[in-house]
């Protein structure tokens, strides 16, 4: 069993366990002395306050915004409402953030925005009025816009406060032809980009099926090819978890067995229905009362359930020291961001349990955002000027098969050649080949570095690694 030293967990902050990550990771490399300090090192944060005014009277609002790097431009990452929200946890989201990038070849800078509130305590007219004053605030200091500092949605806020700000920057500055890039996870009628709001989780469903698939990880930690069939438990149904548990439950044929919402958890080991738990929560609130399960209140205690992966999806800092030692899942796919905290991670390493790092696994996120990026600043919509074309190559080539063999084909595939790529089709093409081109950088290192024996160290390795070219390339 392995063991795990006698240090006190509480102190070490989720932006101190991220450092102790990097500072594992340089050992491994052979940089100038202080660069990883540099790379380290938050750019610059601002504090705001402001505030909006209610029938009641004012209340005032306090967020921050931590832009960690700028060694590519914009700078990416997402705005949360969040009670929980402090300056030391954005700080830590914006360098994974920047990290995340890096690993995944997206040319951004890591940033981060929180703002202190509890949504779920404000109508839609309230949260308007105070996303688009934060908006102005961000606006004013050049915290928003699509050369600097591209937002997108996070934990509490989604498509509908993205077009809000998108409309206050445009409002701003109506000079500005590339004013909706400001901003990705917009709407997609307002230039946002068809799945980007199921990106994070079809990503982590494509990043489970390449690792699930490779022969080196399966000899190494004594796992079955394939996901169907393997058992999981995922904590959240959100925006990532649902799409991350559907996924993998209609396309792989994988058991949902137990699902982790804020109310309790739900079990059955015959499998749960994803649609149907998410129809219940969405009407209810919370899984309790749902008929098709066994419902317990016990949320901590539903992480360490016998399984074959275990999803965290919803908050950071979920498994710790003090529940690390009764996780019994063979893998842990961190598909939120930091759910597992630094000892932890340590405790799980040494006990021979494959860790999937939430730089790689949630990165669809940031992946379909920079193509939306894209196509704000191109001015046109992926596919519009091939979709036709591929669509006349497809009937050529039906017909030179005809021709040819003097059978006609069936009709299934004469569909697929006459079918022209539409927005949805690149995207999820681009996502796929995204993890599948991370998974095989990070496999190269994992399993052929003489001194890395853990995912996370690898996806850290190759993430430093191309910060750092960029910084002595450019002599900075």
């Amino acid at each position: 069993m392995a063991k795990l030293k006698k240090t006190n967990q509480r102190s070490i902050s989720s932006l101190e366990s991220v450092h102790r990550m990097v500072d594992e990771t340089e050992k491994h490399l052979q940089l100038p002395h202080g660069l990883v300090e540099r790379i380290k090192a938050c750019n610059s944060v601002f504090q705001v306050v402001f505030p909006v005014r209610f029938e009641e009277g004012y209340r005032l609002f306090k967020g921050w915004c931590a832009i960690h790097s700028e060694h590519r431009l914009p700078s990416k990452g997402g705005i949360r409402y969040d009670l929980s929200v402090t300056q030391s946890e954005i700080e830590a989201m914006a360098a994974l953030m920047t990290y995340k990038c890096a690993l995944i070849a997206v040319p951004f800078g890591g940033t981060k925005t929180g703002l202190c509130l509890d949504p779920r305590q404000y109508s839609d007219y309230q949260l308007q009025r105070i996303t688009r004053a934060f908006a102005v605030q961000l606006a004013r200091k050049g915290l928003v816009n699509p050369s600097g500092n591209v937002p997108a949605p996070d934990m509490g806020t989604s498509s509908r406060e993205m077009a809000w700000i998108a409309d206050t920057y445009r409002t701003l500055n109506p000079q500005d032809v590339n004013a909706l890039a400001c901003v990705t996870g917009k709407p997609v009628s307002q230039s946002g980009i068809v799945g980007r709001s199921a990106a994070t989780g079809c990503g982590a469903h494509f990043a489970l099926r390449e690792i699930f698939n490779h022969p080196k990880n399966l000899k190494k930690f004594n796992l079955k090819k394939g996901l169907k069939g393997k058992k999981i438990i995922i904590q959240g149904l959100g925006k990532v978890g649902y799409a991350a548990a559907l996924k993998l439950q209609t396309v792989e044929d994988a058991k949902i067995i137990g699902v982790i919402e804020r109310d309790g958890a739900i079990f059955n080991e015959k499998g749960l229905d994803v649609e149907d738990i998410k129809a219940h929560l969405t009407e209810t609130g919370g899984v309790k009362g749902y008929a098709k399960g066994r419902f317990t209140p016990d949320r901590e205690g539903s992480l360490e359930k016998p399984c074959d992966i275990l999803i965290p999806a919803a908050t950071s800092r979920q498994i710790t020291i003090k529940n690390v030692k009764r996780i019994k899942a063979h893998v842990i796919a961190e598909a939120a961001n930091a759910p597992i905290s630094y000892l932890a991670d340590q405790y799980l390493n040494k006990a021979k349990k494959m860790v999937i790092p939430d730089i790689y696994l949630n990165s669809g996120g940031v992946v379909v955002s920079y193509f939306e990026w894209i196509k704000n600043i191109s001015h046109i919509s992926f596919g519009r000027m091939e979709k036709r074309f591929d669509e006349i190559k497809g009937h050529q080539i039906s017909e030179a098969i005809e021709k040819t063999t003097k059978r006609k084909i069936s009709s299934v595939l004469k569909q697929n050649l006459l079918h022209g790529a539409d927005e949805i089709d690149l995207v999820m093409s681009g996502l796929d080949d995204t993890m599948r081109r991370t998974h095989q950088e990070l496999s190269k290192i994992f399993h052929d570095h003489p001194r890395i024996h853990d995912l996370r160290t690898a996806a850290y390795y190759i993430a430093i690694s191309r910060i750092a070219n960029t910084h002595l390339e450019m002599g900075v």
